[in-house]
């Protein structure tokens, strides 16, 4: 482990020891944000071991899933709290930061190194088709209540996204099963990854046993779960200080941290060329957090007496409908390139600026 990381390791245990003498927000917010950077580290590390026996699909299966676990607890941690528009905000951040953020920094980064990378079509196909189902359970609610005039809080409002909330999670679930078993030949990869027990590259071998890789994924997750609760726990005196929306909060800086794992995984698969691992990665992630994550959350809310509809601010349906249409058009072809890379990373920030002025 470099200074840099044990550095960055003293950051998280000083973020609870300062949230615990009720030090200045901001301060405690920034440290437990610099603290989960070397634990993402480990989950990456771990999850790539992972990839070398299971093969870049499982691989990026099990990166996303660890990774939207902080996601799925930081939200959670905000829906007990009441803060209902920073944890719908950090599901629409987590799902075009994957498809314009990381998977911009990932192409580009890989093609500063690799004139053009290749990657599997079908997988990126899939990932379009179910984000795509993803965005019509936005827009149904969305279009329901601009046409009857039912607003955020009404029962028929609740009904219907708990409705469509179930009917996401069963589309998850049959695409798990279509990728992952009845027809898992489609996601073979076509770029240099490890493809599992049959590569014979010293490269491809792993370090760590599996029993190694899921204990250090495991351990790094709860950790992560102490600094999420202490970022949600300062998210209104940063607010405050700092002069910055909910909308702002959850969209640009939960939704980077809280998905910090796959961010700089995906990056590294990009660098090193196991690029169907990366993309695996993004399109696993994105259609986890709107499939998976955001139906649980209405789900748990309705349990816990928190109700939370999925009747998303107009602005946040735009972003993530052209988040898909960009990303499905520039990946479309199963290439990539460093110039496709900055196209993803523009639409990124211009949707970002137009957060941050949306008060």
């Amino acid at each position: 482990m470099n200074f840099i990381n044990i550095l960055l390791i003293i950051c998280y245990f000083l973020s609870i020891f300062l949230y615990y003498l009720k030090m200045p927000v901001t301060i405690t917010f920034f440290m437990a944000c610099l603290g989960i950077i070397p634990l993402a580290g480990l989950m990456g590390k771990a999850t790539e071991e992972l990839a070398k026996k299971r093969g870049p699909v499982i691989g990026g299966l099990l990166n996303a899933t660890f990774g939207n676990a902080t996601e799925l607890i930081i939200a959670f941690v905000a829906l007990r709290e009441g803060y209902y528009e920073v944890v719908k905000a950090s599901i629409t951040g987590s799902i075009i930061g994957n498809l314009l953020l990381v998977l911009g920094v990932s192409i580009f980064a890989g093609g500063l190194k690799y004139k053009t990378q290749k990657f599997n079509k079908a997988a990126v196909s899939n990932s379009s088709t179910l984000m795509t189902i993803a965005l019509i359970g936005l827009l149904v609610p969305a279009v329901f209540s601009h046409v009857t005039k039912f607003t955020e809080g009404s029962v028929v409002v609740e009904d219907l996204s708990l409705c469509v909330a179930v009917l996401l999670l069963i589309v998850y679930f049959a695409g798990l099963v279509f990728s992952l078993h009845t027809h898992k030949s489609l996601f073979s990869p076509v770029s240099e990854n490890c493809g599992g027990d049959t590569c014979e590259e010293e490269h491809c071998k792993p370090a760590w046993s599996t029993g190694k890789s899921m204990t250090v994924l495991l351990v790094s997750t709860v950790l992560v779960v102490f600094a999420s609760e202490i970022l949600v726990k300062s998210i209104e005196g940063v607010m405050h200080q700092l002069h910055l929306s909910q909308l702002f909060v959850g969209v640009i800086i939960i939704a980077i941290i809280g998905n910090a794992a796959e961010h700089g995984m995906a990056v590294i698969m990009a660098i090193k060329n196991k690029t169907d691992l990366a993309i695996s990665i993004v399109t696993n992630s994105s259609t986890q957090i709107a499939l998976f994550v955001a139906p649980v959350l209405v789900l748990a809310g309705f349990f816990i007496g928190k109700h939370m509809s999925l009747l998303f601010n107009p602005f946040e349906v735009l972003a993530v409908g052209l988040s898909i249409v960009i990303a499905t058009m520039i990946a479309s072809d199963g290439e990539s390139n460093w110039f496709e890379g900055v196209l993803l990373l523009a639409v990124y920030l211009i949707l970002a600026v137009g957060f941050y002025f949306l008060k």
